[in-house]
């Protein structure tokens, strides 16, 4: 039986399962685990889970709901963006993405960042760049674009809520240049 599945999308399907099992640590924990570990925020530079929560943020959910929207897009897009870039440019991808939302994150705003929402807007960002030929932009990306970044700018400037659109802007951006400049 076990040789009929196939583990497709190493990075992605190693990112779904890490953050299934920090969900499932925050449910056991009732958020502390999210608290201690798979949440960025401004803490002392002396801790050195600061550091690692400035990457470990994206495997954090608040719940069930926040990590299948996630999550819906991420095995989505992910496995098609693993199969054209290889898994350790996902991988760096992912990384990077993480690492400049969770430190802008720490050094402009005093919110708490938790989720992978950011990874999933750059998934977006770069699905819709995978077929760029040298010197055109793609209109799918055009659209795209002006669906969710223009829909992200309006949201942070006047919805009030608890999501950081701010963090989806940054995954947009990384996605952009990821597709247009490092593939």
């Amino acid at each position: 039986m076990i040789d009929h599945f196939q583990y497709n999308a190493p990075v992605i399907l190693t990112f779904f399962f890490l953050s299934l099992l920090a969900l499932i640590l925050n449910i056991a924990t009732k958020a502390k685990s999210n608290r201690l570990l798979f949440m960025s925020y401004r803490s002392s530079p002396f801790n050195l889970l600061t550091y690692v929560r400035l990457f470990t943020h994206v495997l954090g959910h608040y719940d069930w709901s926040h990590f299948r929207n996630n999550f819906l897009i991420i095995l989505l897009i992910g496995p098609m963006i693993e199969e054209k870039y290889g898994s350790f440019n996902v991988l760096m991808m992912i990384l990077i993405t993480a690492g400049i939302t969770g430190f802008l994150n720490v050094i402009f705003s005093k919110r708490s960042l938790l989720g992978a929402s950011g990874i999933a807007f750059m998934f977006i960002i770069v699905s819709s760049l995978v077929n760029i030929q040298a010197g055109k932009v793609p209109i799918t990306f055009i659209l795209i674009s002006m669906f969710y970044i223009f829909d992200e700018i309006w949201a942070a400037l006047f919805k009030k809520d608890n999501v950081s659109h701010i963090s989806h802007l940054i995954g947009a951006v990384c996605g952009a240049i990821y597709g247009f400049y490092i593939m």
